[in-house]
Order: C-alpha cells, then structure tokens, then sequence
C-alpha cells in the first residue's frame, strides 16, 4: 500500500478503510494487510486467543500504567448515575464495566459484551474480586449484532475494542440501537499524536519497542505489530465524528488525551 511502514490511513486521501475488491467483494483493514471481510472476524478472534493470558499486564507494561488513568477519564466523562444500566461492547476483560460499576452503585448493572470467550474468561478473577462482582455479567456475542432490544441501556461504551470490528459503523448503529433515548454513547480510542516530535517518537516506540515485547513476553512479535498498525488504520477524531452524527448522535464531542494518542469520543441519542 505504502513503503512507509509507520503511514497513517487519515494521510492517505486516496485509500478507503473498507472498499470493494475487483472481484465485488469487499475488503477490510487486519492492521495494513487489505483482507476479505469475511475473514477479518476469524483472525481478530485467533489474535486476541493469542494475548488474552498476557492482555492487562501488557496494556499496564505498555502504556506505563497510563490506560487507567484514560479509563478512568472516559467513564468519569459519561456522567453516569446510580441505577443505570450499560453496556461495555468489546469489553474484554472488564476494566471499563469495573469502572462503571462503581458510579452506577447497587441499583445499576454492567454488560460485558464481547465475541472473544478467552478474553472474558481472562477478566473474571479481578471482576469476582471486586465488590462490583454480583453487578457485571458476561455476554459472548458479535458487536456487529448485539443480542438485546432497543432501548435497553442508559449507557453504552467501547473502549479500544471498536477498530477490530469488522464493519465498524455496524458496531456503533447496534450500540446506538439498543441505547435508551437520551443515552450516552462513549468510544474511547487510539489516535494520532499531535506533535510532530512526539509522534515521531511513538512510531519508534510503536514499531520497534512493542513489538520486540510482544515477542519476549507473550511469544508473539506479529500481534504487537498488528496493533500499531490497526490504530493507524483507525478514523480520526473529526472523522469518527462525523459517523457518529451519520448514525443519529447529537452533541458528538471528542477529548484528546496524552497529546492524542488516546481519543474520548461522546455522544447522545
């Protein structure tokens, strides 16, 4: 596609996130590789299969702790209030849930909703620690297709997860459906560093560090180079604003964090 292993997609005015082959058939981004759609739900699931074990140690070593602190930020910014119920798409190993959790009190509940079974079953020891533990219950399913009515949740949030969606405007219109009127939708997510030299540096990091650390600790040099790669592939802030307004959000802000490279997006229906 480019020589420049370090290019960002939002750069590329002329290439298109998902597009038909010459074939007819239509293509999505696997990190800078251009596959069949239909095989990208196979290869997310056998590459989050391959980390799920490592998964919290490895976003704590590679971000420096810092994921808590932008969690943690993203779920203070939905202004979540006791009783509500949400709804975590891609929610893995429940860290955002457990955040929630915590504002919605007694009378709320939290849904993981995820189609990786390893990574739900890698977040159950520190959820049944928490005393949020009897609040947050695990859902295995497709975000392309969320298994609950309309205007089922007060709240609805993804965090890191929605790039590895296949179709991923599906993913936010199924969120956006099964949000109560007047919900909150809340995608939290990796970006493009502002600074020139900052963003030189994380490319660095990105494609030299990471990777030799995916190798050395959870065996897998190709998963970690997978990551960067599908952040790069990722709509940015204006962009993803933009679709989300497309699928009937109102008020859609967005809040850099960390000189942008992680992204909170907010919307109401």
């Amino acid at each position: 596609m480019t020589g420049d292993k370090n290019f960002w997609l939002s750069d590329l005015a002329d290439t298109p996130g998902n597009g038909p082959r010459a074939t007819g058939e239509t293509e999505a981004f696997f990190g800078y590789q251009r596959i069949p759609e239909r095989e990208k739900t196979q290869r997310v699931l056998r590459h989050f299969n391959s980390v799920a074990r490592q998964y919290d140690f490895m976003n704590t070593l590679l971000s420096f702790g810092i994921h808590y602190l932008w969690k943690r930020e993203a779920v203070n910014a939905m202004g979540l209030k006791r009783g509500d119920r949400v709804i975590d798409v891609c929610g893995g190993t429940g860290d955002l849930a457990l955040l929630a959790a915590r504002k919605i009190g007694r009378e709320g509940d939290v849904t993981i909703y995820d189609i990786n079974r390893a990574m739900i079953l890698a977040g159950r020891p520190k959820i049944a620690r928490s005393a949020a533990a009897g609040r947050i219950r695990a859902v295995e399913g497709n975000a392309e297709d969320i298994s609950f009515p309309d205007n089922t949740f007060d709240a609805a949030m993804v965090g890191y997860g929605i790039r590895n969606v296949t179709r991923m405007e599906r993913g936010f219109s199924e969120m956006v459906r099964v949000l109560k009127p007047g919900g909150k939708l809340m995608c939290l997510e990796f970006s493009k560093p502002t600074a020139t030299f900052f963003r030189t540096l994380y490319d660095i990091y990105s494609f030299r560090i990471m990777p030799l650390l995916g190798e050395l600790i959870v065996g897998s040099r190709k998963a970690y180079t997978h990551l960067p790669e599908s952040i790069r592939t990722f709509p940015q802030p204006e962009q993803l604003c933009a679709i989300l307004e497309g699928l009937g959000l109102h008020s859609v802000t967005y809040r850099r964090q960390t000189n942008g490279i992680s992204v909170i997006h907010l919307g109401v229906k």
